[in-house]
């Protein structure tokens, strides 16, 4: 097998892996800070993207339009916030309702199953085409990864704040939260909408570049977060311990993610296989700790002493 073949496709899987990544902190917040395991991000991936190349088609501004994307994901969390909390449905329940009512949604925003964009035509923020052979400033990766830390600063001093603060202890201890007088119902549903929000950005990212936004576009994507969180938590966890590093860990395990995803297509792999092997990768991760605990762990012995 030829190694120039991967080592060409490395810049483009790190470029992906930058896109998801900022999904992948979207999923950390609901998954880690809200201790929610939310499904409505395979449905809001797709708004976002549906949202932001539908608005470029029609002429809108990049930034307005992905600005919009991330709207229409925050309106997507709040409606799975205020199915669980004030329609008291389980919040998987909640997400999986939101979820299947965003496929109709999408539809109704593209007109179709697909509707592709022209990089030629429109002028797009990223795109694949970005990747090599591009002035630096128009480099999808460095873009993108300057976004990316953007949105982590962002999110480090909103967390810092006192309403950040609050769905922080939402998250740890909502009984707790509650008798110092939290609105924890108003922090899930504030977290959701945060979340689908990241989302949603994600998507529109994705959409433009690879040229396309797809009603499938979203499909699996919570299965590629949690990837993207576990193996930033596996490979960094004891190395970044400040939260604003933990949010940087997890677009850089995104990274990893398609990196190895890359070298195993490159290994020739049946791209049938791909699916089980994404689960496989997650349930591995999911594992690690518990391995680590369990028969790893050196033994303490009485009196304190390892």
């Amino acid at each position: 097998m030829n190694i120039m073949i991967l080592i060409n496709s490395l810049p483009g899987a790190a470029a992906q892996g930058l896109v998801w990544g900022i999904m992948a902190i979207g999923v950390y917040i609901t998954y880690r800070i809200l201790d929610i395991a939310d499904l409505t991000v395979d449905g809001s991936f797709c708004t976002g993207g549906a949202v932001c190349i539908m608005m470029l088609l029609k002429g809108y501004n990049v930034w307005l339009s992905m600005a919009a994307a991330f709207g229409a994901g925050m309106i997507a969390g709040l409606v799975t916030g205020l199915l669980h909390t004030f329609m008291g449905i389980p919040v998987i329940l909640s997400g999986i309702l939101t979820q299947r009512g965003l496929w109709s949604v999408n539809l109704k925003i593209m007109g179709k199953a697909n509707q592709a964009i022209n990089v030629d035509k429109y002028d797009l923020l990223v795109s694949l085409r970005f990747i090599k052979n591009v002035p630096f400033y128009k480099n999808t990766i460095l873009l993108v990864a300057l976004v990316t830390i953007a949105l982590i600063l962002v999110l480090y001093w909103f967390f810092g704040t006192e309403l950040g603060c609050s769905l922080r202890a939402t998250g740890c201890n909502d009984k707790m939260a509650r008798a110092q007088g939290i609105n924890t119902d108003l922090g899930r549903v504030l977290g959701l909408m945060i979340s689908n929000g990241l989302v949603a950005f994600s998507g529109a990212l994705l959409g433009q570049y690879q040229g396309f936004a797809d009603i499938n576009m979203g499909q699996g994507a919570i299965v590629i977060g949690l990837a993207a969180v576990i193996i930033g938590e596996a490979v960094f966890g004891r190395v970044f311990c400040n939260f604003g590093f933990k949010l940087l860990s997890v677009a850089l395990g995104s990274i990893i993610y398609y990196l190895v995803l890359q070298v195993v297509i490159w290994r020739g792999i049946d791209t049938d296989l791909l699916k089980i092997l994404q689960a496989a990768v997650v349930a591995v991760f999911l594992a690690i700790p518990i391995w680590q605990e369990r028969y790893f762990a050196r033994p303490v012995k009485k009196g304190g002493n390892s």
